[in-house]
């Protein structure tokens, strides 16, 4: 059979996303930008396009339209409805007791009727907010040579940053045997010292073992219907649960994998794309990313006037999307959405300025992200002085300064 009549995939995309700050004030956390041109749930469904996946359910809630609208207007190319294929935003059915999602688990289990009606004979359930490149063929495959229950996407880890992860246990085999959710101090790995196993948030169900577990889970009053928390400790009693190491399709001879739940995580995995040898690799051809296609005209750099005090129009180490002028200014080190303008003697490093964004003469931008449609008025200074900045906007734990969407900031 092939594998996505055998699959059914759901995406987790309805949390709130709070550690990201004023960038979900208006949007749900997988519909924030990355990297100039895509959303953050673009990463994830690429994934499932290149491995062959097209029965998708994304399940939204906070601040859904944004993100309903994204897949509406995007991944429509994708489905094709006559053969049983389509990307589809699934928010709660309120069929069941309790409005809103009560988490990962209970998300499930408010939509196994969506379960029962496709049939799969196995589940794949993923998180939309990490960045990485995987086949998920090859883990459904592990879950059907070894005959398991359940099957957890494992990456190794600094043990010293298990209480952000679920750690697991393993045997010889790869059977889980323990599995501890954000634990105080992990177990490390056997022969690796310094380094534990951590779970990516992917998870493969056997159909029947998950309708059970849910139903018991659902249940259960002490449960807080979590995945992580409850379902695996609860898969475990009685079923065969595995780990499966993270094989990355980036193809940079090391293992690529981002949560992007804060901001500063956000803002180091968008500067990961505009190094000279990028550590996440946009132009492989063998494993696209897809995003919107943007209606716009190409990028455009003016003026060159080279002498001191010039005009030079100029984007270094950078990625300038398509509608955006630089005018005049200098850009270092940044990604600049479609439509952006940097005008004259303007400088920008380090910086992520979001769609239709506009810089005016002469500022000076450092280390921070613009949300949509902001525009910085002639002279302004952000991110040089901090303590200046947080009476202002939002300044994360790292440094970097977010202006939220359509804010009106007064020149300094």
């Amino acid at each position: 059979m092939r594998l996505e009549a055998k699959v059914l995939t759901f995406i987790l995309a309805g949390g709130k996303g709070e550690r990201l700050g004023p960038l979900t004030l208006h949007r749900a956390k997988p519909a924030v930008p990355f990297g100039g041109i895509y959303r953050i749930v673009d990463v994830t469904l690429s994934n499932c396009i290149n491995s062959g996946l097209r029965r998708i359910f994304v399940l939204t809630q906070y601040l859904s339209r944004s993100l309903t609208q994204h897949l509406r207007d995007t991944w429509s190319f994708v489905s094709r409805p006559t053969l049983g294929e389509f990307i589809e935003p699934l928010p709660p059915q309120h069929r069941l007791k309790g409005d809103w999602y009560a988490g990962t688990a209970d998300a499930l289990h408010q939509n196994r009727t969506q379960i029962e009606e496709q049939g799969p004979e196995l589940l794949l359930v993923l998180a939309g907010d990490h960045i990485y490149k995987m086949d998920y063929g090859r883990m459904i495959d592990f879950h059907e040579r070894v005959g398991a229950d359940m099957v957890i996407g494992a990456i190794e880890i600094p043990a010293a940053e298990a209480g952000a992860f679920g750690i697991f246990e393993v045997d010889a085999d790869g059977r889980v045997i323990g599995f501890e959710e954000k634990p105080a101090a992990a177990k490390e790995i056997p022969g690796r010292p310094g380094l534990a196993l951590a779970s990516m948030g992917i998870y493969t169900f056997g159909t029947a073992s998950l309708l059970s577990a849910l139903a018991a889970d659902a249940a259960d009053p002490a449960s807080t219907h979590d995945i992580g928390r409850d379902l695996v400790r609860r898969i475990m009693r009685d079923h065969k649960v595995y780990a499966f190491p993270f094989v990355d399709e980036n193809k940079k001879g090391f293992k690529y994998w981002r949560d992007v739940g804060t901001v500063d995580a956000y803002w180091e995995a968008n500067m990961d794309l505009v190094a000279i040898d990028p550590q996440l690799n946009l132009y492989d051809a063998g494993w696209p990313l897809f995003s919107t296609p943007v209606n716009a005209p190409p990028p455009k750099f003016v003026f060159a006037q080279e002498e001191p005090g010039g005009r030079l129009g100029v984007a270094i180490d950078s990625l300038v999307s398509s509608g955006s002028i630089v005018s005049g200014g200098r850009v270092h080190r940044s990604i600049l959405s479609p439509f952006v303008r940097v005008n004259s003697y303007a400088q920008v490093w380090d910086s992520l300025l979001f769609d239709g964004v506009s810089i005016g003469r002469g500022c000076r931008v450092r280390k921070a992200i613009i949300d949509k449609g902001v525009r910085v008025p002639e002279g302004t200074v952000i991110g040089e002085d901090l303590e200046r900045d947080r009476k202002r906007y939002y300044v994360s734990p790292g440094g970097v300064v977010v202006i939220p969407k359509n804010a009106v900031v007064e020149p300094a």
